[in-house]
C-alpha cells in the first residue's frame, strides 16, 4: 500500500495525505496533525497528515459477511477464565480485570464501507476510520481515553452495561473502582489537587444499550510530554483493570492471545489539543484476509460467569448484525 492512500476520519474530520509515520511518542510533541494508536501491548503507531478537512466519510460499498465468526475463547472456556479471575481476586492479587475475547472471519473488503455502515447504523460519539499501511479499523466506539485542551484534560471511562438504564451495585462499585484507578494514573501527570471528578456513575443511551460513564479532569503539570501521558495513562484502567499491573499480567496470561488495537487507543493529536478515543467496539485487518472484533467484560468477586458471558454477546451482536457473517 501507498503512503499516500492512507486516510483518517473521527467526527467529521477527514485528513488525507499521510507524509510520516513515527513509532516514537516523542512525534506528538512536534507542530502537525498526528493519528495515534496505541495497542492493548502497547505498539505504537503515529502518522502525520498533512490535509485535515471538514468533511464526511467518503461513503463506500459494504458487502454483509457471508462466513463464521471463529472466538479465541468458546463460552464453556470464557466462563472458566471468570472463575479463573475470581480465585486471584480471592488471593489478594487483584480486584478487578477486563476479560476478553477476540472474533475473526474472512474478509476482502475495505473496512471503510463498514465504516459507514456503522456511523449509519450504530452511530457513536467516537467513532472513527483508519487506514495506515498494515493496518485498519473501522470503531464505533463510545468511550473517551483522553480530550485535552491546552494544559486540560479529561477521562471518561465506561464500566457498567445493561440493556436497561438499571445498574446493580456490582456495575456501581467497578466504575467508582475505575474512577480510582484513573484519578491515579492522573496523579503521575496532573497538578496535585487539581484532579476532579465532576460526573460519577452517569447513565448514558447508547444504541441497543446503556452504559454507567464517569469524568475524570485534571490540569497537566508544567512541561509533561506526549510520551508521559500516553505512558502513564496507558492501557486505559476500564479495559484492563484493578490494580492496573497485576490485570495486565493477569490478562496475558488468561487470554493467551494479543488483542491488538482492541482494547487500545484511537484517535488524533495537534500540540496541545488531542481526542483520543478507546479502542473498544471496533473491527480491525492487518490486511491479511481477515477481520477481527473484540469484546469483553469486566470480572469482579461478585461476578457470574454465565452473565459476563452474555455482556460480551449483547456487546457483540449488534455490531456484527451489522458487519454480516454467522456465529
Amino acid at each position: 500500500m501507498d503512503l499516500r492512500e492512507s486516510i483518517f476520519w473521527m467526527n467529521g474530520r477527514l485528513a488525507t495525505n499521510c507524509v510520516e509515520i513515527s513509532e516514537d511518542p516523542n512525534s506528538l510533541d512536534k507542530d502537525g496533525f498526528w493519528v495515534v494508536v496505541k495497542d492493548f501491548e502497547g505498539k505504537f503507531v503515529a502518522a502525520r497528515f498533512e490535509n485535515v478537512i471538514e468533511s464526511e466519510l467518503p461513503k463506500v460499498d459494504w458487502k454483509k459477511l457471508k462466513g463464521s465468526w471463529s472466538s479465541t475463547q468458546s463460552k464453556e472456556i470464557y466462563e472458566s477464565n471468570v472463575e479463573r479471575v475470581k480465585d486471584l481476586i480471592a488471593s489478594g492479587d487483584v480486584y478487578q480485570v477486563n476479560l476478553c475475547r477476540v472474533l475473526s472471519t474472512e474478509c476482502d473488503q475495505s473496512l471503510q464501507g463498514l465504516a459507514a455502515e456503522l456511523l449509519e447504523n450504530n452511530p457513536a460519539p467516537f467513532a472513527s476510520y483508519l487506514k495506515l499501511p498494515g493496518l485498519e479499523i473501522a470503531s464505533a466506539s463510545p468511550e473517551l481515553f483522553l480530550k485535552r485542551n491546552a494544559d486540560q484534560v479529561q477521562c471518561s471511562p465506561i464500566k457498567g452495561t445493561s440493556k436497561s438504564a438499571d445498574f446493580g451495585d456490582k456495575d456501581k462499585a467497578e466504575n467508582v473502582m475505575i474512577v480510582d484507578l484513573i484519578r491515579n494514573d492522573f496523579g503521575q501527570i496532573c497538578e496535585s489537587g487539581s484532579i476532579e471528578v465532576p460526573r460519577l456513575l452517569g447513565v448514558e443511551e447508547h444504541p441497543g444499550l446503556f452504559h454507567l460513564v464517569s469524568d475524570v479532569i485534571g490540569k497537566l503539570k508544567k512541561g509533561i510530554t506526549w510520551k508521559s501521558i500516553m505512558n502513564s495513562l496507558t492501557p486505559a484502567g476500564s479495559i484492563s483493570g484493578a490494580p492496573k499491573s497485576s490485570a495486565i499480567k493477569s490478562i496475558a496470561e488468561i487470554e493467551n492471545s494479543p488483542r491488538g488495537p482492541y482494547c487500545g487507543v484511537i484517535g488524533w493529536t495537534q500540540g496541545d489539543q488531542a481526542v483520543i478515543s478507546v479502542g473498544i467496539r471496533l473491527f480491525w485487518s492487518i490486511q491479511d484476509g481477515k477481520i477481527n472484533f473484540g469484546t469483553g467484560a469486566g470480572i469482579t468477586w461478585q461476578s457470574e460467569p454465565k452473565s459476563e458471558w452474555d455482556e460480551t454477546e449483547l456487546k457483540a451482536d449488534r455490531l456484527i448484525s451489522i458487519a454480516g457473517g454467522s456465529r
